[in-house]
């Protein structure tokens, strides 16, 4: 347990303070529950190998079964790719960390590690404002919904999703790059995180704070005001039906969405604000949020789709069965 705890107090002793741009952080994991970190990720590892099985499967099933290749499950498919993309990028070096006490990361790699992570989740606010307007053309515009989203329009979508959490994202890298870091190279968290790295930095950064808080605003707030808005404009719709079979069956189009969309925000926005604003919130708590974040929504995501779905829950056990004859 000593060796454990003076891994951190011997890189700083080692560390040259006259080094502001160091070769290599040290992630930490989380404060005040290192003792606890072979526990912690047990279920952390046992929820990644299920978000890799349900992404990957999800995938595998919608591309493989053309009469899915409808709007809503195209955009599913491009949310189960950023999913594992983000949760890839940052849990192998997160049980690197837990399991053999290997905290040290590159300089580059820990960029790239925040480039990933924050550009992708950014995609994945993305793709649910397209599947919120997915769920309102086919609710308030039925007729018309083949006609508008179309294939190509639907590609077009994706592709905007991806540039803009490209662009606004690339310069977060180069903001951190050129910041100088002479009090410490150690990081308090799991994994690279660009309110980690300006804590740690020896220089004024409210320019930097300032462009990631507008960033954010204009991704993750305006798309949740836009799903907001959406469904305001369904609900319209849906209390003007003139059945109550009818109401429901059509609200029931949108259960999955509304469940994925609250498992993947609440965390998100918790972890945001505890960041910048939260400053009475224990770092432990912020931390295991923040990787509660990261895990839980890749998890839960398809598990959600795949209950609610019929088709997509058959095609699961038909491969999972047809598997097993084979075996």
């Amino acid at each position: 347990m000593k060796s454990k705890l003076k891994r951190p107090t011997l890189v700083m002793s080692i560390y040259n303070k006259t080094n502001v741009h160091p070769s290599t952080f040290v992630l930490i994991g989380i404060p005040g529950l290192e003792a606890a970190h072979i526990w912690i990720s047990i279920p952390f590892c046992l929820v990644y190998l299920l978000a890799l099985l349900g992404n990957s499967s999800l995938l595998f099933i919608i591309k493989t079964d053309p009469s899915l290749h409808e709007p809503m499950y195209l955009f599913l498919c491009m949310l189960a790719a950023a999913d594992l993309v983000v949760c890839t990028t940052a849990v192998p070096k997160l049980l690197s960390l837990f399991w053999f006490h290997d905290g040290e990361i590159p300089f580059e790699a820990c960029l790239t590690q925040v480039f990933l992570i924050h550009s992708c989740s950014t995609m994945e606010s993305g793709f649910f404002l397209a599947m919120a307007f997915d769920r309102y053309v086919a609710i308030c515009n039925p007729l018309r919904h083949s006609a508008i989203l179309t294939h190509s329009v639907i590609g077009g979508i994706g592709l905007a999703i991806v540039l803009r959490g490209t662009t606004l994202l690339s310069p977060h890298p180069f903001l951190l790059r050129w910041l100088p870091y002479c009090r410490t190279n150690i990081i308090s968290h799991t994994y690279c995180e660009f309110m980690a790295l300006i804590k740690i930095a020896c220089a004024e950064t409210r320019i930097r704070r300032a462009y990631s808080l507008i960033v954010a605003f204009l991704t993750g707030g305006v798309d949740f005001i836009l799903i907001i808005c959406s469904y305001v404009l369904i609900l319209h719709t849906v209390f003007r039906l003139p059945s109550k079979d009818a109401r429901l069956k059509t609200l029931g189009t949108c259960v999955s969405h509304v469940c994925v969309i609250l498992v993947s925000y609440t965390p998100a926005f918790f972890s945001f604000l505890t960041h910048r604003f939260g400053h009475q919130v224990a770092p432990h708590v912020h931390i295991f949020v923040a990787n509660i974040y990261l895990l839980i929504p890749p998890m839960v995501n398809p598990i959600i789709y795949g209950v609610r779905t019929k088709r997509i829950r058959d095609r699961f056990l038909k491969l999972f069965s047809f598997r097993k004859q084979l075996n």
